[in-house]
């Protein structure tokens, strides 16, 4: 995706003030709103979204059963992941601070018939007034987008209940993760838009552990995520070079 240009300097000044101290930056912010609108596109730049998704829903269900329980997904974006864990008979609330994302969410949630409560919400805030009222945490695709992502992690701890699980992906920080999610990813096989991310802000796992541990979550499964370009399948297994899951149970 291009650089803003004047107008969307001026809008990303006006968002800074607006977000204040919010744990957000105001350009991932904005470069995810400016594609809202091709969200549920399977043939959009969030391709990869889509293809990921059963991937990760099945593994989620499979260490926590979704059914009856009641999940927030935090950083729900369009609400691809939050829709389906619907699907599978959860009560979910998906949070964001995309205000345009959140309209396609609804927007989507309503043609397909699809409940889920969609809230403009921090994690933080959402925490500090529904602590430990969540069975299933789900924190995707979104703590290599923000300034603290401790904090982050911190808050789904907190919202979870105690024995409840918290479910986070990310990248990893490492050379190959350069070459394939940067160079690879977005130059290379265009998978994704240029400037999709920051590699300074790629987490490694050992880090995301310790932010975990430090919020009072137990890890208790760890999964790396590869893509294969020439069959073009993603799959899960021990690869955390690049993109990897993290399963934690809420210990006290």
């Amino acid at each position: 995706m291009e650089s803003p240009g004047n107008g969307g300097f001026s809008f990303v000044s006006s968002l800074s003030a607006i977000i204040g101290l919010m744990n957000a930056d105001p350009l991932e912010l904005q470069k995810f709103s400016e594609l809202a609108h091709r969200w549920w596109d399977p043939t959009s730049e969030f391709r990869p979204l889509h293809e990921i998704n059963p991937l990760r829903l099945e593994w989620i269900n499979a260490l926590a059963p979704l059914a009856g329980k009641r999940v927030v997904d935090v950083g729900c974006g369009g609400g691809i992941l939050a829709e389906s864990i619907a699907k599978k008979g959860a009560t979910v609330t998906g949070i964001d601070l995309s205000k345009k994302a959140l309209k396609v969410a609804d927007l989507h949630s309503f043609e397909s018939g699809v409940s889920v409560r969609y809230e403009m919400i921090s994690a933080e805030d959402l925490a500090s007034r529904e602590a430990g009222q969540y069975d299933v945490v789900t924190c995707m695709e979104m703590l290599e987008h923000v300034p603290d992502p401790s904090a982050i992690v911190q808050a789904c701890a907190t919202l979870v209940k105690p024995g409840g699980h918290v479910f986070f992906s990310t990248i990893n920080r490492n050379p190959k993760s350069y070459l394939f999610a940067i160079i690879g990813a977005e130059y290379v096989l265009r998978l994704l838009p240029r400037g999709t991310h920051d590699y300074a802000k790629f987490i490694k796992p050992a880090e995301l552990s310790q932010f975990a541990r430090n919020a009072a979550l137990e890890v208790k499964v760890i999964k790396g995520m590869t893509y294969n370009p020439i069959t073009k399948i993603y799959s899960l297994n021990q690869d955390t070079n690049v993109n990897y899951l993290i399963a934690c149970i809420r210990s006290d």
